[in-house]
């Protein structure tokens, strides 16, 4: 354990004078920036660069297990979402009802910030700072306008009257039916996040909507008045605040916890060769769960990282399918449970995952924990589970399809673009990318996506007992906390708590987690660099096809990063129909504001 006497300095902890016998322990843990669900392929060469939500969890037991007499948790700009808050607070929780006493301290507090810091028994806030309890605001683009006035039609169809995956491009405004679908699932997260603060913070519905009137922005002692917070402090003071709290002389920060990082010496020339040269290890040793992980749109073949427009990067079906193959071969891993986080994507590839899952469950169990999101494909994935853990906040559902072609003969003409196109064959002009389809050519694609949907509800009605179609198909979402009383997940838990319950389940008490897909060595790294540069230069390059970097530069800063990361992932699915008509996904230029 690392052992520092003292307090901080601004941001930075700083050594002082060697602690006494009357001192009090305080471990810390800083979050800082955005947390990830899973280690990255590359991250095995800097373990302790990359901090990751199971890896939270299992510090903040760790530091549970070292019994210190205080936890200061310190916020740096950390990006959490509503679920990873949620799985996070459960682990507070415990480690609070262990008798550890738990303090969260952030010079500003948001939503995300306020909620984490009601799981502690102490929200402390910077001198000065601010704090901004806002309730939920939602912002959704549409583009069929916009579309028109460059000259270009979306012409989709969709399978689900409550889909609205379509709607994003062929409307202006929303239809009645997604209108009601989209509020009722902000209603549902609205009353979740009051629920938590109600709970955790002890206050009342009349508290909550004046603290919202009132705190909506204000500095930190209004926000005591309004029981948001409960300590105005100083950062250099924390050390000094909490000795006295503890009748101590003086405290010692703990701050050893987690991830060791790497043990090469980067002094040694040789050994940062040896790494260089090595592969990463990625095989079980002992009794091992498997956690697959499902983490972005949902492709046909290998993943890919972030596509066109930035976003999320895609999860390609042969690349699970190859890490289920492994798992199968490994004794070892006695099951597997598979982390969603995704809107969805490529109807075939959702079908392949699917089998693929099937085909492990014949052998080992296969549970399902649901991160944000398991929509439409994702969820379609989540079916080939026998077990479904959901967070309250977690969104499932979008039982639907949508497909279709964009027709861009009016940006042609705006361009002075001459497109003279050739066809051979009854249908080789269906897509034919100057018009939009026929009337029968509408209905030979609808008659298609039906098959498909009939298929995936034919998924959904084997893996899940009971459910009621008719309560939550044709694209309808729901969050966790609703999906377990329609019988469209089983469990309110996070990853942790569905990997415990399996082990658990197997009669397993001491055992190994691995994640798959697994890392990836520094050769395919440099392919993925220079391959992915070489056959696909508009990706990363300063021209993408008929969309200009600069256009996607500038439309980036109007929005910011956080909206932007959202419309690029909705974008990116729309352009996947150029390669297959068909697709599963939920609308993801849905922005959200906190």
């Amino acid at each position: 354990m690392n052992r520092t006497a003292a307090g901080f300095l601004g941001a930075a902890l700083v050594l002082a004078t060697p602690a006494i016998a009357d001192d009090v322990r305080v471990a810390l843990i800083e979050i800082e920036g955005a947390v990830a669900d899973a280690p990255g392929p590359f991250d095995w060469l800097a373990p302790d660069q990359t901090t990751t939500l199971p890896g939270l969890i299992e510090t903040l037991r760790e530091v549970a297990d070292d019994r210190p007499d205080a936890l200061v948790i310190r916020l740096k700009d950390a990006s959490l979402g509503m679920t990873q808050i949620e799985e996070l607070g459960a682990v507070i929780a415990e480690v609070r009802a262990g008798g550890l006493p738990v303090h969260v301290f952030n010079e500003t507090y948001s939503n995300p910030g306020l909620l984490l810091g009601s799981y502690a028994d102490d929200v402390m806030v910077q001198d000065g700072g601010a704090v901004s309890l806002s309730g939920m605001y939602m912002e959704e683009m549409f583009l069929a306008d916009t579309l028109d006035w460059i000259g270009m039609k979306a012409d989709l169809v969709q399978v689900g009257a409550y889909k609205g995956a379509n709607e994003q491009m062929t409307r202006s405004e929303p239809s009645p039916e997604w209108d009601r679908n989209i509020g009722q699932l902000l209603d549902s997260l609205y009353s979740n996040l009051r629920q938590k603060l109600k709970a955790n913070r002890g206050m009342s519905d009349a508290q909550i909507d004046a603290a919202m009137e009132r705190i909506w922005y204000s500095d930190a002692h209004e926000a005591v008045d309004a029981k948001l917070v409960d300590t105005v402090i100083d950062l250099p003071a924390l050390g000094e605040t909490l000795a006295a709290r503890a009748g101590a002389d003086d405290v010692v920060y703990e701050t050893d916890y987690g991830p060791r990082g790497s043990s090469i010496d980067m002094a040694d020339p040789f050994a940062v060769f040896r790494m260089l040269s090595s592969e990463p290890e990625h095989r079980p040793t002992g009794p091992t769960i498997a956690v697959v992980h499902i983490d972005g749109p949902i492709v046909d073949g290998d993943s890919t990282p972030a596509g066109l427009f930035g976003g999320s990067g895609n999860v390609g079906s042969r690349t699970i399918r190859n890490a289920l193959e492994d798992i199968l071969e490994e004794d070892d891993i006695r099951g597997v449970v598979v982390r969603i986080n995704s809107p969805g994507g490529s109807a075939i590839a959702s079908e392949i995952i699917w089998q693929g899952l099937r085909r492990v469950a014949e052998q080992k169990p296969v549970w399902v924990s649901v991160g944000s999101m398991a929509a439409s494909g994702g969820y379609y994935i989540a079916v080939g589970g026998d077990r479904i853990y959901v967070n309250p906040s977690s969104v499932v559902g979008s039982i639907g399809v949508v497909g279709g072609k964009i027709s861009m003969g009016g940006l042609y003409e705006k361009a002075h673009i001459n497109v003279t196109p050739r066809s051979r064959g009854p249908r080789a002009d269906m897509w034919d990318s100057s018009k939009p389809w026929s009337a029968e050519e509408r209905e030979l694609v609808r008659a298609t996506m039906q098959e498909t949907y009939d298929q995936f509800t034919s998924r959904v009605v084997a893996g899940r007992e009971g459910i009621d179609l008719s309560k939550t198909a044709e694209g309808r979402l729901f969050t966790g906390s609703k999906a377990i009383s329609l019988k469209m997940a089983d469990e309110v838990g996070g990853l942790d708590v569905a990997i415990a319950d399996l082990a658990d389940d197997l009669g397993l008490s001491r055992y190994d987690v691995m994640d798959y897909p697994g890392p990836k060595g520094l050769s395919e790294m440099f392919e993925d660099m220079f391959g992915g540069m070489a056959s696909a230069p508009g990706m990363r390059g300063e021209l993408a096809g008929p969309i200009d970097a600069a256009a996607i530069r500038a439309a980036r800063a109007l929005l910011g990063e956080r909206a932007w990361g959202q419309a690029a992932d909705g974008l990116e699915s729309m352009l996947r129909l150029r390669e297959e008509p068909v697709q599963m996904f939920m609308p993801r230029i849905l922005i959200f504001r906190d």
